[in-house]
């Protein structure tokens, strides 16, 4: 029989670890940031320009000889991959300045794999994104990023407090970092599709950092005898259930897409999956840290009482 978690009920000492968690935190964050520096994204269609064909092939095909025909034809650094089949494959060709126009340019390619090599090459669709703007949405792009931040941190500010409102976007921050770290890493290739998922992650990661601050809040009116680090524990204890039921079940949900939804929701998926972990840790791990390095306390956050108001008999 398998053993019964009660995490409702857990004691578990996470701000006790904190020091071992920060150093985690900051050696992922600044390795991302070396990686985004050195390395790049590996950016799609959708932010670079250029053009994508589909081409569809009765049987699977090797795709080293369809790199080898295009580059015999004039086009020299063409991507070529498979798309969500070996039967299928995807091409995207950078901008040129002496580009046809999109049904020339599909009659160029499968001229071009039809002159030796996988025959029976057929056209399933053709996308062309121009430089400019591509340009204009990847501006647009790190700018609803940053819009996003900036509105996270008035609401939590109004909402609870500006210490909480700091906390909340460096889980945010850590958690952004560390996602477009690993797709840095593994230049996994980031569309418009993958900062939608991004945009997303900052929304699921804030919504388990207020859960938590809320439940710190509730805490300090309750627990009058605890030290601050004791009252943050408690909080961090009393929603680690329901933290990792969320996580688990949207997780499953994820898992399905990325296994079964095929090429197109892959990436999306992926980075989904990438944010849901980190924004996990970082809720149980990192949200309650920073507010108790940012000078979060009960001071801090209980009304101060009016003069001549009976004591409080609160235990």
């Amino acid at each position: 029989m398998l053993p019964h978690l009660n995490f409702a009920e857990s004691n578990i000492d996470f701000l006790g670890k904190r020091r071992i968690t920060i150093a985690i935190s900051v050696v992922l964050v600044l390795v991302s940031v070396a990686l985004l520096a050195t390395r790049g994204l590996n950016f799609g269609i959708d932010f670079t320009g250029g053009t994508l064909v589909e081409v569809g092939y009765p049987e699977a095909v090797d795709l080293q000889p369809i790199r080898q025909q295009l580059a015999d034809s004039g086009f020299a650094g063409a991507q070529v991959q498979t798309f969500g089949t070996s039967r299928d494959v995807l091409i995207r060709l950078a901008p040129r300045a002496d580009d046809p126009d999109q049904a020339t340019l599909s009659n160029q390619v499968l001229n071009a794999l039809g002159s030796g090599g996988p025959e029976g090459a057929e056209l399933r669709r053709v996308e062309f994104v121009g430089p400019a703007v591509g340009e204009e949405l990847r501006e647009q792009g790190g700018l609803a990023m940053i819009y996003a931040l900036a509105g996270i941190l008035i609401y939590v500010a109004v909402r609870f407090e500006w210490r909480f409102s700091i906390g909340s976007v460096l889980a945010l921050v850590h958690d952004v970092a560390i996602t477009l770290g690993i797709f840095s890493l593994l230049q996994l290739e980031f569309d418009l599709g993958v900062l939608a998922a991004v945009l997303a992650v900052i929304g699921y990661s804030l919504n388990d950092t207020i859960v938590v601050y809320d439940r710190i809040r509730e805490n300090f009116r309750i627990l009058r005898k605890q030290g601050t680090e004791q009252v943050m524990n408690n909080a961090v204890n009393k929603t680690l259930a329901r933290t990792i039921v969320t996580s688990a079940t949207t997780l499953l949900v994820l898992f399905s897409l990325a296994f079964l939804g095929g090429a197109a929701l892959q990436n999306f998926s992926i980075a989904l999956i990438i944010g849901v972990l980190v924004g996990t840790y970082s809720s149980i791990f990192i949200a309650a840290t920073a507010a108790l390095l940012l000078g979060v306390d009960r001071q801090v956050l209980l009304p101060v009482k009016k003069e001549g108001a009976e004591e409080d008999q609160t235990p």
